[in-house]
């Protein structure tokens, strides 16, 4: 692994931490500066890695460093980082990870700190005491802010502790069967073939199949032919749960990428889908989706809360609405939320959630259906909004969750049955005497 790859290491995670900006966005844009498969994985590896395990690597470095380096040096210290990440949890030969991470300070212009780097390196070689972290405070044991581990302990008392754990494990990689083009059945066939490890968890959602590594997933069978799609299997839970009927009209109205939107109409072929997203950006994925699929819906780009500049007058049957959330149930899948997630975000995120469920209500039919779904474990945004919307709605009941639920709410934790954390209320508009 080369001393380029080091350093870009070092600068993805500076722009997340420091500036702010999404690993989604800026990983990417760094493989691309690299030719080989898996050198693009082993960047991806290194940058999931200290963002999951930031606060040790800092504690760490305060026992080491008189002051972290500040300003126009700041990539030099995540460059710090990246080498006690890899001398600490990866299989890379210590010699190799501290003369590439060494040479790598010269490329982000710290030719001057090579020897602190390289002396801070050593340190963290010849001493494991300094992984002890038993004293030290919950976000250092368990590498979350404080603020979460607090929301958590909070709403999950006997569980937190759970949650955290499960948010530090790799997720697994879930697809979800295409039905319209092969069975699922035919397509673990295929995957066997290929010798890939493959299992089928739900014996009600036997679209939902788990790898057992990640993979490339345009290197699977099938890909070109839209034979599946990347999905945890929590959210396929979705379309199972919304449970549409064949001629009915149904908005997705917050559907970016079109995970949800594809498989509905996958479930349910005669639909009729009105796919919305007021990110016309990421309303480009929808069409890929639904292309490569060969699938068909009506995608608009517009906001769910402007009505007049969309909505034709047509009440819809049954609504999806997957409200943009914290985020905090899919902390292990993207592990630079809890960095860049910040305790003010939430009361905010809770009325605007508010706020699209009370104007998409107007937009159902009478005896309609409404799923509520967020990828949040945090109640405000899940089970106390779902009864603040009961009380203030008096034509809206909840109705029982089936096949995967007994109960009329669902809160599926992180890693529960290697699923994300999500919540499902499925909302039923009374008809009027």
């Amino acid at each position: 692994m080369s001393a380029q790859l080091r350093a870009l290491a070092a600068e993805t995670c500076f722009q997340v931490v420091d500036q702010g900006k999404s690993l989604s966005d800026v990983l990417p844009k760094a493989q691309q500066q690299l030719y080989a498969a898996p050198d693009k994985a082993l960047l991806q590896e290194i940058c999931f890695g200290v963002m999951r395990t930031l606060p040790q690597l800092e504690t760490v470095c305060q026992q080491l460093m008189s002051k972290p380096l500040i300003k126009q040096l700041r990539p030099l210290q995540f460059l710090i980082y990246v080498g006690i990440y890899q001398l600490q949890f990866m299989r890379i030969p210590d010699h190799a990870a501290i003369s590439e991470t060494v040479e790598a300070a010269r490329s982000l212009k710290g030719q001057n700190l090579t020897k602190l780097i390289n002396g801070v390196l050593r340190n963290v070689q010849r001493q494991p005491a300094l992984f002890d972290f038993s004293a030290c405070s919950d976000a250092v044991q368990f590498n979350h802010p404080g603020w979460i581990i607090s929301a958590l302990q909070q709403a999950y008392p006997e569980h937190w502790q759970t949650i955290l754990a499960a948010n530090q494990q790799k997720a697994p990689l879930w697809l979800r069967v295409n039905q319209q083009q092969i069975s699922p059945t035919a397509f673990m066939a295929e995957l066997t073939k290929a010798e890939i490890s493959c299992s089928q968890p739900f014996a009600y959602l036997p679209v939902a199949i788990k790898l057992e590594q990640a993979r490339d997933i345009t290197l699977l069978p099938g890909y070109a032919e839209g034979w599946f799609s990347v999905q945890d299997a929590a959210a396929q839970h979705a379309a199972l749960l919304l449970n549409a009927d064949p001629g009915e009209k149904v908005l997705d109205a917050c559907c970016a990428p079109g995970g949800k939107t594809c498989h509905l109409l996958e479930q349910t072929p005669a639909l009729s889908v009105t796919a919305l997203d007021r990110d016309a950006k990421r309303l480009e994925r929808v069409h890929q989706n639904l292309d490569r699929l060969k699938l068909s819906a009506r995608v608009i780009a517009a906001d769910v809360l402007d009505i007049d500049s969309w909505w034709q007058g047509e009440l819809f049957d049954r609504i999806l609405l997957d409200v943009p959330c914290s985020a905090t149930g899919v902390i292990r899948r993207h592990p630079d939320i809890r960095w860049l997630r910040k305790k003010a975000d939430i009361a905010p995120l809770v009325v605007l959630q508010q706020h699209i469920l009370q104007q998409a209500w107007q937009l159902l039919k009478p005896g309609g259906s409404l799923l509520y779904a967020t990828c949040s474990v945090l109640p405000a945004e899940n089970a106390e909004q779902i009864q603040r919307f009961l009380t203030e709605q008096h034509d809206a009941e909840l109705q029982q969750l089936a096949p995967a639920n007994s109960g009329v709410s669902w809160q599926i934790l992180p890693g529960e049955q290697d699923m994300d954390g999500f919540f499902f209320a499925l909302l039923h508009k009374k008809t009027t005497d």
